[in-house]
């Protein structure tokens, strides 16, 4: 990743889109059974939207076959209809419905999905004429039960597109049920978005002013002043900060968390092996704990080969095993007790360096020892592309969770304060944003905390309007 200026805007984002879970802080390593699975489906969302025949009430009324292989109907024990793909050659194979999107309009996605065997990735995508295959959406989807597939499209064109499942697993059976897609406009969106924050987040109070005796005082005045903001908002801190007055008063004016841009990176911390510099480091640590700004710590390591020091880039596995270890106690044990989170093994799941040198238990490992420093602090898994971009399997809640699941599931990392960084770094245009309230509904499932950490967008002639 290029190094930007980090932009930090921490929300809970279940709430900033509309996603219909809590946040707390509970966990359970195993992530598979925290997902709805029903023996029977549910029926289609929103009456399938613009779907002809969701629920194949009417058989297999509206659906062909899309590739080579073919379909077929069934009917459980209890009389519910559901469609099969089956005798499948290709990942595409499945079935499929033609459907109208129109330029300008969010498309909610949504199917209940079940497989024949075992546990498999099972995708929605969108095949629109002369473009890439868009992805709406995976699910994790198993035998015996059936599982919500959640997404959707942003349609920045208008035209009609192809509905299809994708396993790539070919010996999988793809079962498919209760299918909707439903359009909405932005201004539907943001009032559907808007009518949930009603119901999570606002409710009557009743106060009650008695005199010191417990007696009722009639014809009390009331006055309600906020005095500060309920969500975490904040923004990225350069080291300009110390020698700059108007950038002081700018920050502190507006901002009660951030993230240092680079000064808490190892290769800003020790440049040469051996000689550690944290001045700039504990500069900003020390002005924004004068101005009551809460930090988060980023980062420990970064598994990016590029963004090492140079200097570590040739060490040998055992030197760089002895270096990490140094890194982890030193930075940790400074800063201890000074934070409010810390992104441990930055970007883990897009890249693997220290795994490669040291074994797949490296993250999970160095999770360990800096909660073992620093207990009090919640420790991020941070990732890129996570919500902005539906075709970037890697890091896609389904493999987010499962490396989450392997670091938490690591001996001694049971009890560790985790949280879910998501670093949003979006391209021009309207963002996905059915596909993003899918990945927030999915992630939330584990009952972590959910934060965007480093905001930015592609530069644009509209940037400021769109």
């Amino acid at each position: 990743m290029k190094i930007l200026a980090e932009a930090l805007i921490l929300v809970f984002l279940c709430i900033f889109l509309g996603s219909e879970h809590r946040i707390c802080h509970a966990f359970s390593s195993n992530y598979n059974a925290r997902t709805k699975c029903l023996i029977e489906p549910e029926a289609a969302q929103d009456g399938g939207g613009i779907i002809a025949n969701p629920d194949f009430t009417h058989g297999m009324d509206g659906w062909t076959v899309y590739g080579q292989g073919a379909m077929k109907e069934e009917i459980s024990r209890n009389g519910n209809r559901f469609i099969v793909a089956y005798n499948r050659t290709q990942s595409l194979d499945s079935i499929s419905q033609k459907v109208q999107l129109r330029r300008g309009l969010i498309y909610s996605f949504s199917a209940w999905i079940q497989i024949n065997k075992g546990s498999e990735r099972v995708a929605v995508v969108f095949k629109i004429p002369r473009t890439e295959l868009i992805i709406g959406g995976r699910v994790l989807a198993r035998k015996g039960c059936w599982s919500l597939l959640k997404g959707g499209i942003f349609a920045n064109f208008t035209s009609h597109a192809g509905i299809l499942f994708e396993s790539k697993n070919t010996a999988t059976e793809i079962w498919v049920d209760s299918v909707s897609l439903q359009p909405f406009t932005l201004e539907q969106w943001r009032a559907q978005q808007d009518k949930k924050i009603d119901k999570e987040r606002k409710s009557k109070v009743r106060f009650k002013v008695t005199y010191g005796n417990g007696t009722a005082m009639d014809s009390a005045a009331v006055s309600i002043k906020q005095t500060r903001s309920e969500f975490p908002f904040g923004c990225g801190m350069n080291f300009h900060i110390i020698d700059s007055t108007d950038y002081q008063n700018w920050f502190a004016s507006r901002f009660k968390y951030t993230t240092f841009t680079n000064q808490m990176k190892w290769y800003s911390n020790e440049p040469e092996q051996g000689q550690e510099n944290y001045t700039v480091a504990d500069t900003m640590v020390k002005f924004a704990q004068r101005n009551g700004i809460s930090i988060r710590g980023h980062n420990i390591l970064w598994d990016d080969p590029k963004y090492q020091p140079e200097w570590v880039k040739n060490l040998t596995s055992d030197e760089l095993r002895k270096a990490a270890e140094k890194r982890v106690d030193s930075v940790v044990s400074r800063y201890s007790g000074q934070l409010i989170a810390w992104d441990v093994i930055n970007e883990n799941l897009h890249f693997s360096f220290f795994e490669d040198k040291l074994g797949k238990e490296a993250s999970s490992k160095y999770f360990k020892r800096a909660y073992e420093l620093d207990p009090g602090t919640t420790m991020f898994l941070n990732e890129f592309s996570t919500i902005e971009y539906s075709n970037d399997e890697d890091v896609d809640p389904i493999s987010y969770m499962k490396k989450l699941d392997e670091i938490l599931s690591y001996p001694g990392n049971q009890g560790i304060l985790a949280g879910i960084g998501l670093e949003g770094h979006f391209g021009v245009g309207q963002p996905n944003l059915a596909y993003m309230r899918s990945v927030l509904d999915i992630l939330s499932s584990t009952g972590l905390p959910i934060w965007l950490t480093e905001v930015d967008v592609v530069k644009e002639p509209n940037q400021v309007s769109n």
